[in-house]
Formats: structure tokens, C-alpha cells, sequence
């Protein structure tokens, strides 16, 4: 565990106060890739932020208006219809946000190429997103209406969110044409890729599922040469009915060479299944 890890599991306080910040920066980033990419370039990528693009091309209205107008009342909603689990940190990103949004809207565009906005507008919006759920926290608007249809319909969670993104990003092709409700689905993909990445990181693993007749050499192997630990599955043959044990491991990328030489030059008759491992959490990995 580094050191800042350790003052985080032995100080709340320091991990509650992280959070905020979490939020804060998060819901400032959002804020600012929406005026400088998003809103000149017409970009309506779902969201409160892309009903306030429709509503100021059509109506001229400021964009922070609109934001904190559907926004707050959202929250209210939520807290009614859905009870309290939202918290302050999820009230602080839903007023924060219009409020930088409100500070930042004379800066001057960063492009004026609709494909480049797209792209780096979903990053932005990704990268301040994850933030905001790193800190535990959301900033509202049509997530919250998301999760009030699903309670109430039936629907997945999933489709609540597309219909609702959906409808927007079909205005915006209205309002504008159809070329900047393609943009708008491709910042909407760019973004939810970018929230992966923030919320997972870079560093990805891969889980081996092998089957040897030579478990105690490959385990040995994993254990003392590669240095990671390794898991016995019970498991018979589906043609045999015979026991077959799976040895099931996860390593780095940088070790999954490694762990493929060995198991080869241990047997090279052995079954190796490969996956990856979008998260791994505990010891020799990240920390919860």
C-alpha cells in the first residue's frame, strides 16, 4: 500500500475530503469541455448539458439557466422518488457544474472543427464523470430521470438512459441536422469509453484458466517464478467424467508472456483459456 493510499484507509476524513475534490475537479473539467467544445460546435451529446445546446440555438437561453433549472429539480425528484442515498456530494456536482459552466462561457472555442470537438468533448466529459463517480458521487440531471423511470416501468437501467440520450441526440439531428446528431453519438461513445478508462485505469490483467496434467509443475512454476499466486478449480471432463482440476491465475500484462512460456515449456499439451481482467483488487493488485 503507498503512502497515500495508507492515509486514505486511516483517515476517513482525509478520504471524505478527496472525494469533494473528486467532484469539484470532475464537475470543473465537465464544465469546461462543454463551452470550449461542445456548445460552439453545437454538439447536443445527451444529457442536461446537450438540452441546454438544443435550447440556446432555438431559444437563446443561457445554457447554466437551463442546467441549474432541470438540474436542481432533478435532484428534489430524486430524493422523493428514489430516497436519500444521493447525498451532499452528488447535490455539490449538481449545483457546481452550471456554476462553472456560468464562469467559463466567455472563454474562447478550441476548435470550430465539429469532428475534433466531438472526439475531445467526450473526453473531457468522460474524464470529468469518472472523477465525479470515483467520488461516489453523480451530477444528476438525466441520470437521476433514468433512474425514476426505472423504478417506476420496469425497464433496465441501460434503456432508460438510451431512450433518454436517445431522444436528445434525435432533437439535436432536428434542431441542427443530421451530420451533428452523428457527432453527438460518437462524443456519447467516446464518452462512456473515457469513464471506463478513468474508473478502471490503464493497467489491465489477464486471467489464465489452464488445465495440465502437470498441475503441480505448472503451479510451482506460477508460484516461485512469476511470483503470483494460484487457485485449484475443481472441474471434471465433460467427455471423460474424469477430475481435471483448473489452475486459475491473473498477471499483469507485462507477465502474461511469461506465464505463456512457462506453461508451454512445462506442457505443451495443456488447455489455456485467456481473459482479461478489466479489474483485479487485493493482494500483488490494486487495493479496494
Amino acid at each position: 500500500m503507498n503512502k497515500l493510499q495508507e492515509i486514505r484507509y486511516n483517515h476517513p476524513k482525509v478520504e471524505i475530503a478527496l472525494e469533494y475534490i473528486y467532484v469539484l475537479v470532475g464537475a470543473a473539467i465537465i464544465g469546461v469541455t462543454f463551452n470550449v467544445f461542445l456548445l460552439p460546435n453545437k454538439i447536443a451529446s445527451g444529457g442536461v448539458s446537450g438540452i441546454s445546446t438544443i435550447l440556446n440555438a432555438v431559444m437563446g437561453l443561457e445554457p447554466a439557466y437551463v442546467q441549474w433549472a432541470l438540474n436542481i429539480p432533478l435532484f428534489i425528484a430524486g430524493v422523493i422518488f428514489l430516497g436519500k442515498q444521493f447525498g451532499l456530494k452528488t447535490l455539490v456536482g449538481t449545483v457546481f457544474l452550471p456554476f462553472v459552466v456560468f464562469l467559463t462561457k466567455d472563454v474562447q472555442p478550441w476548435t470550430h472543427n465539429a469532428l475534433l470537438a466531438a472526439l475531445f468533448g467526450g473526453i473531457g466529459v468522460g474524464a470529468g464523470l469518472g472523477m465525479v463517480f470515483r467520488g461516489k458521487a453523480s451530477t444528476g440531471g438525466t441520470d437521476l430521470a433514468a433512474q425514476i423511470i426505472h423504478k417506476y416501468t420496469g425497464l433496465t437501467l441501460g434503456t432508460c438512459v438510451i431512450l433518454i440520450d436517445g431522444l436528445i441526440v434525435l432533437s439535436a439531428a432536428i434542431v441542427f441536422d443530421i451530420e451533428r446528431g452523428l457527432y453527438a453519438l460518437i462524443g456519447l461513445y467516446v464518452t462512456s469509453k473515457t469513464i471506463d478508462l478513468i474508473q478502471i485505469g490503464f493497467g489491465r490483467s489477464k486471467m489464465a484458466m489452464i488445465i495440465t496434467s502437470k498441475q503441480e509443475e505448472v503451479r510451482e512454476g506460477i508460484l516461485h517464478k512469476i511470483d503470483r499466486g494460484v487457485t485449484k478449480l475443481s472441474a471434471y471432463g465433460g467427455f471423460t467424467d474424469n477430475e481435471r482440476p483448473v489452475l486459475m491465475c491473473v498477471v499483469d500484462q507485462t507477465e502474461f508472456t511469461k506465464l505463456k512460456q512457462l506453461v508451454k515449456t512445462l506442457d505443451p499439451s495443456a488447455f489455456v483459456v485467456v481473459m482479461d481482467a478489466a479489474e483485479v483488487l487485493g493482494e500483488g493488485f490494486k487495493r479496494a
